[in-house]
């Protein structure tokens, strides 16, 4: 089975393939051609992964899903959630002005704790709609933890080396991607995905 993951995150790309195995094709925005810049303007994580599903089924006629993943922080009253990515003014997806503003937005706050959040949108063509009549169906997946002090650990991207998922006292940049693929947000997200697709071909 073909579908389309709305991403050219490299990163995220290997992640969902490690976790979803080959038993499905999973395709890159690029892989199918396309190079626009998929607008993300809703307020929340379900809004962002269905603007950007939609796109690619309305202009492809491919099943597709996309995801969108916040870190929310409750001393900063769920910040920067779906803001995460261009947390800091001015850039885009750069983790390290990001990182280095969320810790100076927790300078002096005992309160660490934080959770990982991905929803994952899918939208499909036969034979993923006939369980749901062509309309969108959502995943979501969460891992609690705390914010380090300091960063530590060169795996991972994006929050990782300052993320230490609770039960664990290393960043998910230092447990490296197998583990973290068993435990993380996208992990749980994307099992509940699997669990889906899989249900369709028995």
């Amino acid at each position: 089975m073909k579908i389309v993951f709305a991403t050219n995150n490299a990163h995220k790309l290997d992640e969902i393939r490690r976790i979803l195995g080959n038993r499905f094709e999973i395709v890159s925005l690029e892989d199918i051609g396309c190079h626009e810049e998929i607008p993300e303007t809703g307020d929340t994580l379900e809004a962002n992964a269905l603007q950007k599903a939609q796109y690619v089924y309305d202009h492809y006629g491919l099943s597709c899903f996309a995801d969108d993943t916040g870190l929310e922080v409750e001393a900063l009253g769920g910040a920067p959630g779906v803001h995460s990515a261009r947390y800091a003014e001015g850039t885009d997806h750069d983790s390290e002005a990001n990182m280095a503003k969320l810790l100076r937005e927790l300078e002096g706050k005992d309160n660490r704790r934080a959770q990982f959040r991905t929803v994952i949108c899918l939208i499909g063509t036969s034979p993923l709609h006939l369980s749901h009549e062509g309309g969108p169906l959502f995943f979501s997946g969460s891992v609690s933890g705390t914010i380090a002090q300091s960063k530590s650990g060169d795996g991972g991207f994006g929050y990782d080396p300052l993320f230490v998922p609770e039960g664990y006292d290393k960043s998910f940049a230092e447990l490296g991607a197998e583990v973290k693929n068993k435990i993380s947000h996208r992990a749980r997200a994307v099992e509940k995905l699997a669990e889906y697709l899989h249900s369709l071909e028995s």
